[in-house]
């Protein structure tokens, strides 16, 4: 459909059909087993659901269709409803979770990643999906640190736009991708403590340098949607906040796509106590540009009043609603209404063996490998034993897979026996004890143990009895899959206490310990790490996470996932990431540390840095050498950082080169590292290869006191290595 048509379409809709094109009924006003992810619930009259512009939770192709059709033909003008659905790191094929895709430093993974989930979503009647996450993260008790890729705006930058190229593709009206809509707007990863659903305090400097790019970048990427966050910020909810929605997103980044609220965040800045009744919040939100209200009835109920009253002009409802008709547009739907979803096609491609290979390609890819003492890694023994709950629990995904089964996936047992099937390695396999502690709380209910002391004295027993038979075990532990996800911050980030239990019994039969961690937010591992002998963190793997796994620990995959975040010693540290400021009394490495910045009882830096990971190689990286040592502003040729990287070790293995750069003094403190760039490098034993990374001008922008984003004429450091704790670095100067 042409603009021009779009046009007089909106002239001709009534105003009752343009507020219901701004409303979003939850999928269960249609259908009774839609996903629910929020807590209130819209009333989904019949009137609504004849003239609502979209829902959400529905998938399913014939489904869709039936209800398409309904709703078409109901609508005055025939207008179809969009549907959505929180497709996050999978639809039936999972991948690894967003934190876990950051590992791999790799977007190109991450692309055909997205590739696969938006076939599979698309083909089921999906149309949007509320992905990517683009919320910076430092802070590991925040339960949402699963969605994002982590600590590092760079990082998230490439990966997001990643995301959304995926998703989209060349056209987002082709059959086999879906609209994407970047989350959540803004700086919702800079939650108070870790707690979701509650304020952020930030300067505008730092929303601006370290949380604003990563949207930027989806943005900039074609992104069709924006959804805002639960968050305040300077006081006022991200649904209300017409400086952030209007002069940041509209104006500044140049977003002209549909804003969504998150579900029920209109309704919920009466609660903040920013408005007096849901009047009110309806009013400030599509004041400060809020397009779709996610379930809740504010639009519906009060925007005609509104107008009425004079409280409202109707172009800002047409600016709405033109921009909701234009992406139904957009994705095509007003010549196809079903976008291509087709039951035949979906079952083809849904859970495939290619997109299964791409699903156990990025789980290997991601996984990070934090300890290896005397090469325990890959296992050697031929009598291993699996111990732990991961052993038998197929839960590799996360609560944000709402759509994936786990019979889908098998477990590390199942895995482990296809592995050594004909073999003459032996494995014995033991759950040892629960997965949780009686009482703990979750993200939807509380855990009640079922068994009595005495079994769990059998599963230890039997655990044990295994260990000591063993010439290597195999620890399988980590957090359940509803302690990381929404509505799951935690004050204390350990494995739970039934698991460090039978960890501590062990270690201390077992000849040799590996450790394996599953897992959707960074942990609290120092003791561990001192404990076993290697380390190997699994996120929350996805439909093929058992096959990744053994492809690594066999050795027929060397680990190469570097940390996307920071995994601190204890929870106090947060929020802890590796660009921070120098301060000005900054702790000594060496002699006394008094007046300093210093924690009495614990190290400054994280137990594991941003960057870092081991392979089952080693690699050594030459002094970086620089083009020149003075650049130009205006030259757009820039300079070349230059290093060689060799493979010293005994195994091919793939290394991630990363830059970072320190600018040594400026208008604001700077940070004393910023990753810039990385490359990964695949090399066999004895291999060496020359690494080059461009260094321009643009890149050593910033937020100035001048607030804008230039760059200032000084030194700079460049360091390139393999962890942001690298000191490999030479300088220039930019004149």
């Amino acid at each position: 459909m042409k603009e021009t048509d779009l046009k007089d379409l909106l002239k001709d809709m009534s105003l009752e059909e343009k507020i219901m094109q701004l409303v979003q009924l939850p999928g269960w006003v249609f259908q009774g087993d839609a996903a629910v992810t929020g807590l209130a619930e819209a009333t989904g009259s019949e009137r609504a659901k004849m003239l609502a512009g979209s829902t959400l939770g529905l998938w399913g192709a014939d489904r869709i269709k039936a209800l398409q059709d309904a709703h078409m033909k109901n609508q005055p003008h025939h207008i179809p409803m969009l549907f959505m659905l929180d497709v996050i790191h999978g639809h039936k094929t999972v991948m690894p979770c967003p934190l876990g895709q950051g590992a791999t430093f790799d977007p190109d993974t991450v692309k055909k990643g997205a590739e696969v989930q938006a076939k599979e979503a698309s083909a089921d009647g999906v149309q949007v999906t509320f992905s990517p996450m683009a919320d910076l993260v430092r802070d590991a008790r925040w339960g949402r640190v699963l969605e994002s890729t982590g600590e590092d705006k760079y990082l998230n930058s490439r990966l997001v736009a990643a995301m959304v190229e995926g998703y989209q593709g060349e056209d987002p009206k082709d059959a086999d991708h879906v609209a994407a809509c970047v989350k959540h707007f803004a700086a919702y990863g800079g939650a108070e403590a870790g707690r979701d659903y509650t304020n952020v305090e930030l300067s505008e400097h730092t929303l601006r340098e370290q949380y604003l790019p990563g949207y930027r970048a989806g943005i900039d990427a074609g992104a069709k949607l924006v959804m805002t966050s639960f968050n305040t910020l300077n006081g006022i909810p991200s649904s209300a906040n017409k400086w952030l929605m209007r002069d940041i997103l509209r104006d500044d980044m140049k977003f002209d796509g549909v804003l969504i609220s998150d579900w029920a965040a209109i309704a919920e800045i009466k609660n903040w106590g920013l408005s007096e009744d849901f009047k009110e919040a309806s009013r400030l939100a599509l004041e400060a540009g809020v397009d779709i209200d996610m379930c809740t009835d504010c639009y519906q109920n009060n925007l005609e009043d509104l107008l009425k009253e004079g409280a409202l002009k109707e172009d800002l409802i047409d600016e709405a609603v033109m921009r909701v008709l234009k992406l139904k547009n957009d994705l095509g739907l007003f010549e196809d209404p079903y976008h291509g979803a087709d039951a035949a096609k979906f079952e083809k491609l849904a859970l495939s063996k290619e997109h299964r290979e791409v699903a156990r390609d990025a789980a290997r890819k991601s996984f990070v490998l934090l300890e290896n003492k005397n090469d325990a890694l890959p296992l050697k023994a031929k009598k291993l034993a699996f111990i732990g709950p991961y052993v038998t629990d197929r839960n590799l995904h996360s609560t944000w897979a709402i759509s994936c089964d786990e019979n889908h996936a098998i477990s590390l047992e199942t895995a482990v026996k296809e592995l050594y099937d004909g073999s003459d390695v032996e494995c014995r396999f033991a759950v040892g004890c629960e997965m949780l502690e009686d009482g703990t709380e979750l993200s939807r209910e509380t855990f009640a143990s079922k068994l009595s002391d005495a079994e769990k004295e059998a599963l230890l027993k039997e655990a044990l009895e295994a260990a000591k038979w063993a010439d290597e075990v195999v620890l399988c532990l980590g957090e359940d899959i509803c302690q990381s996800g929404e509505s799951t911050s935690r004050v204390s980030i350990t494995l739970p206490a039934p698991q460090l239990a039978l960890f501590q019994e062990v270690v201390k039969v077992a000849k040799k310990t590996v450790t394996l961690i599953f897992n959707g937010r960074p942990l609290e591992l120092d003791d561990i790490s001192k404990k076993t002998d290697a380390l190997l963190v699994c996120w929350r793997p996805g439909t093929e996470g058992a096959h990744a796994v053994t492809d690594v620990i066999s050795g027929k995959f060397s680990p190469q996932g570097k940390l996307p975040m920071s995994f601190p010693y204890t929870a106090a540290q947060a929020p802890v990431h590796y660009d921070s400021y120098n301060t000005g009394r900054p702790k000594p490495t060496e002699g006394p540390s008094m007046f300093t910045s210093r924690f009495l009882d614990c190290p400054n830096e994280p137990r594991y840095r941003f960057g870092y990971g081991l392979t089952y190689s080693k690699f050594e990286v030459s002094a970086v050498k620089l083009s020149a040592e003075k650049l130009e502003k205006a030259d757009a040729a820039g300079i070349t950082a230059t290093v060689s990287v060799k493979n010293v070790g005994n195994a091919e293995a793939t290394e991630t080169v990363q830059l970072y750069i320190r600018d040594m003094v400026g208008s604001r403190v700077r940070p004393v590292k910023e990753l810039k760039g990385f490359e990964k490098v695949t090399l066999a034993p004895g291999a060496s290869k020359e690494v080059s990374f461009k260094i321009t001008e643009d890149m050593l922008r910033f937020w100035t006191m001048n607030n804008c984003f230039e760059s200032e004429a000084g030194k700079f450091k460049v360091f390139v290595g393999l962890c942001s704790c690298t000191e490999n670095a030479a300088e220039f100067e930019l004149i």
